[in-house]
């Protein structure tokens, strides 16, 4: 059985989470760094769409061009390790003076967020790993 063979959608699901949170943490704290910084504008990182396309993808033959020339198809399918997300910019909140657009409460407020979700995501891959540790163990 290959390695990959092992590791189901789920774990596979969870570690791109947790890469693309860890990403995501990092550009919220650049957001948080730059709350002072005239005409800094906050970005965020959207992936939540993508990763839920790609599992829901799974098992569908995705279309394959026939000739390096061909347009590829919009919304052809994703394998997990391609996705990274897109970065989206917030220039809604830009009405300060300084033109900055970081609002701390805000900010603080998707790091929890984020947070949260990361943690969740490593309980989630512990009691994964925990089940294979049985299996592997012969349920003892």
């Amino acid at each position: 059985m290959a390695i990959d063979g092992m590791f189901n959608t789920t774990i596979n699901l969870l570690g791109r989470s947790l890469d693309l949170r860890a990403e995501n943490h990092n550009r919220i704290s650049a957001n948080i760094a730059n709350a002072e910084t005239p005409g800094y504008t906050p970005t965020a990182l959207s992936f939540d769409k993508e990763l839920q396309d790609a599992v829901r993808s799974r098992g569908q033959a995705a279309p394959v061009p026939t000739h390096p020339r061909h347009i590829p198809l919009k919304g052809s399918l994703m394998s997990l390790d391609q996705i990274t997300g897109t970065i989206v910019e917030d220039k809604s909140a830009i009405n300060s003076l300084d033109r900055n657009g970081v609002e701390l409460e805000n900010e603080m407020g998707k790091m929890v967020q984020n947070q949260i979700m990361f943690s969740t995501s490593i309980q989630l891959l512990n009691k994964k790993f925990e089940g294979l540790k049985t299996a592997i163990k012969g349920g003892v």
